[in-house]
Protein backbone atom coordinates (compact mmCIF):
# COMPACT_ATOMS: atom_id res chain seq x y z
CA UNK A 1 0.00 0.00 0.00
CA UNK A 2 1.19 3.54 -0.72
CA UNK A 3 2.19 5.86 2.12
CA UNK A 4 -0.26 8.36 3.59
CA UNK A 5 1.71 11.19 2.02
CA UNK A 6 1.57 9.57 -1.43
CA UNK A 7 -2.17 8.94 -1.11
CA UNK A 8 -2.80 12.52 0.05
CA UNK A 9 -0.74 13.85 -2.87
CA UNK A 10 -2.84 11.78 -5.29
CA UNK A 11 -6.05 13.19 -3.80
CA UNK A 12 -4.73 16.74 -4.10
CA UNK A 13 -3.78 16.04 -7.73
CA UNK A 14 -7.44 15.02 -8.28
CA UNK A 15 -8.57 18.38 -6.95
CA UNK A 16 -9.27 17.53 -3.31
CA UNK A 17 -8.18 20.77 -1.65
CA UNK A 18 -8.34 19.51 1.94
CA UNK A 19 -6.95 16.15 3.11
CA UNK A 20 -6.61 14.77 6.63
CA UNK A 21 -6.44 11.50 8.55
CA UNK A 22 -9.34 10.55 10.85
CA UNK A 23 -9.64 7.68 13.31
CA UNK A 24 -12.78 6.18 14.82
CA UNK A 25 -13.18 3.85 17.77
CA UNK A 26 -14.33 0.26 17.32
CA UNK A 27 -17.96 -0.03 16.16
CA UNK A 28 -18.43 3.75 15.94
CA UNK A 29 -21.58 4.65 14.01
CA UNK A 30 -22.55 7.77 12.10
CA UNK A 31 -26.29 8.06 11.45
CA UNK A 32 -27.61 9.29 8.09
CA UNK A 33 -25.93 12.56 7.16
CA UNK A 34 -24.62 14.47 4.13
CA UNK A 35 -21.51 16.44 3.19
CA UNK A 36 -21.56 19.73 1.28
CA UNK A 37 -18.75 18.56 -1.02
CA UNK A 38 -17.53 15.37 -2.67
CA UNK A 39 -15.50 13.37 -0.15
CA UNK A 40 -13.02 10.55 -0.73
CA UNK A 41 -12.21 8.04 2.01
CA UNK A 42 -9.15 5.80 1.73
CA UNK A 43 -9.03 3.14 4.43
CA UNK A 44 -5.62 2.93 6.11
CA UNK A 45 -6.43 0.45 8.90
CA UNK A 46 -9.55 -1.39 10.00
CA UNK A 47 -12.81 -1.25 8.10
CA UNK A 48 -15.80 0.95 7.37
CA UNK A 49 -19.23 -0.15 6.21
CA UNK A 50 -20.95 2.58 4.23
CA UNK A 51 -24.66 2.62 3.38
CA UNK A 52 -25.91 4.99 0.70
CA UNK A 53 -28.76 4.77 -1.78
CA UNK A 54 -29.90 1.45 -0.30
CA UNK A 55 -26.50 -0.17 -0.96
CA UNK A 56 -24.23 -1.32 1.87
CA UNK A 57 -20.53 -1.95 1.17
CA UNK A 58 -17.63 -2.73 3.51
CA UNK A 59 -14.26 -1.14 2.73
CA UNK A 60 -10.96 -2.41 4.15
CA UNK A 61 -7.33 -1.24 4.20
CA UNK A 62 -6.23 -0.02 0.78
CA UNK A 63 -9.75 0.50 -0.54
CA UNK A 64 -11.38 3.80 -1.42
CA UNK A 65 -14.94 5.02 -1.39
CA UNK A 66 -16.17 8.38 -2.66
CA UNK A 67 -19.37 9.99 -1.40
CA UNK A 68 -20.99 12.56 -3.72
CA UNK A 69 -21.94 15.97 -2.32
CA UNK A 70 -25.39 15.85 -0.77
CA UNK A 71 -25.64 12.02 -0.77
CA UNK A 72 -27.41 10.73 2.34
CA UNK A 73 -25.26 8.02 3.91
CA UNK A 74 -24.41 6.31 7.18
CA UNK A 75 -21.20 4.60 8.26
CA UNK A 76 -20.28 1.93 10.79
CA UNK A 77 -16.71 1.16 11.74
CA UNK A 78 -15.43 -2.37 12.21
CA UNK A 79 -14.63 -4.17 15.46
CA UNK A 80 -11.06 -2.79 15.38
CA UNK A 81 -12.17 0.73 14.51
CA UNK A 82 -11.07 2.52 11.38
CA UNK A 83 -8.32 4.93 10.43
CA UNK A 84 -8.77 6.65 7.09
CA UNK A 85 -7.57 9.45 4.86
CA UNK A 86 -10.27 11.92 3.85
CA UNK A 87 -10.20 14.23 0.87
CA UNK A 88 -12.69 17.07 0.52
CA UNK A 89 -13.28 19.03 -2.70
Amino acid sequence: MKSENELAAELRAEGFSHTFVWQDRPNAFYHDHTHATLTAHIILDGEMTLTTGGLTTTYRAGERCDVPAGAVHSAKMGPSGCRYLIGEK
